[in-house]
């Protein structure tokens, strides 16, 4: 059976949520919307076509999406508001193409994403993690730890200089090391050295942070040619997109060496991620939680709120995509 709520009124505008949010989203929306949950139920379809003439928004995340096929079966779809900034998860072609809206949330994400980025880079670098088991498990009574690699001064590689890029420069720069970046385009009010090519890039840094949002244009993009040249002293740290890198040219480079190790946020079957990095001691894993703080979240979640609310008063929307 559906389980959706209603504010008990008929005039109450119906929305298709395609996963939950947190409990204080969900009071708000349930509050004002007839939400219809996805996720709860066993037929989806049954549940698509129950509503189809009456759901007039989608609520989604940003790993979730909404995909042509889904989008198809809603014909008084107006708009998909996306509680995340990727939105390579929504068939943007399609939306257009229906004049459906989209919105994201973006800004209110970036600097804990880039704070998680700096993390997992000094986590790798400096084996925090393992330094951390080490003092638990009573080895520093017996020995001191190996030696670990420093991150000030270091020569940093950026790919993708947009919002968090940008954010992660500037923490970067903090600990005095050699940035350069590589993007779509060169940023001239930008002090950082732009280098146009992803493998010149790789083989000048000793660090890579991957940065880019998701897509077919950069799917893979980071392959075994770029982690041959990012070498045997090299850190990669991805809070991108699991799918800017190509997991199985990384499983063989943290496996054989090829790199020094890695830190990443994201991967490409997420959750269920590939079991060969949990056997690894060379990377940092982390559940996609880059944005995952109350504060950032909170503030997600009044986004993708503000955006509902202004599509239906007829105002403008805040983070329009399409």
């Amino acid at each position: 059976m559906e389980k959706c709520s209603s504010a008990g009124d008929d005039a109450v505008t119906d929305i298709l949520m395609t996963g939950p949010y947190p409990e204080w989203d969900m009071a708000d929306l349930e509050a004002k919307y007839r939400v219809h949950k996805l996720w709860q139920v066993d037929d989806r379809d049954a549940l698509i076509s129950s509503h189809a003439d009456a759901i007039r928004a989608i609520a989604t995340r940003g790993e979730l999406g909404a995909s042509a096929a889904l989008m198809a079966k809603l014909p008084k779809l107006e708009i998909v508001s996306c509680y995340g900034m990727g939105t390579d998860a929504i068939d943007l072609a399609y939306t257009r193409e229906n004049r459906i809206r989209v919105t994201n949330t973006p800004d209110v994400l970036t600097e804990d994403v880039a704070d998680i980025g700096i993390g997992l880079l000094l986590a790798v670098a400096r084996q925090i993690p393992q330094a951390d088991a080490y003092v638990r498990a009573g080895s520093w009574r017996k020995a001191n730890m190996p030696l670990v690699t420093r991150v000030y001064g270091k020569r940093l590689g950026i790919v993708g200089m947009g919002r968090i890029g940008k954010a992660v420069a500037r923490r970067a720069a903090a600990f005095d090391c050699e940035i350069a970046y590589f993007s779509t385009r060169r940023h001239d009010d930008l002090p950082y050295d732009f280098v146009g090519n992803l493998v010149e890039l790789a083989r000048q840094s000793e660090f890579l942070i991957v940065t880019l949002a998701g897509g077919q244009g950069t799917k893979n993009i980071v392959n075994a040619e770029i982690l041959a040249a990012l070498g045997p002293d090299g850190i990669l740290i991805n809070i991108s997109r699991g799918s800017t890198v190509d997991e199985t040219a990384l499983l063989t480079a943290l496996e054989s060496g090829a790199i020094k190790g890695a830190g990443l946020d994201v991967f490409w079957n997420e959750p269920t991620i590939d079991e060969r990095f949990g056997r690894l001691s060379n990377v940092v894993l982390q559940p996609h939680h880059g944005s995952g703080t109350v504060e950032t979240r909170k503030a997600m979640g009044q986004l993708v709120r503000d955006n509902l609310a202004a599509h239906f008063g007829g105002r403008t929307l805040l983070t329009p995509v399409v």
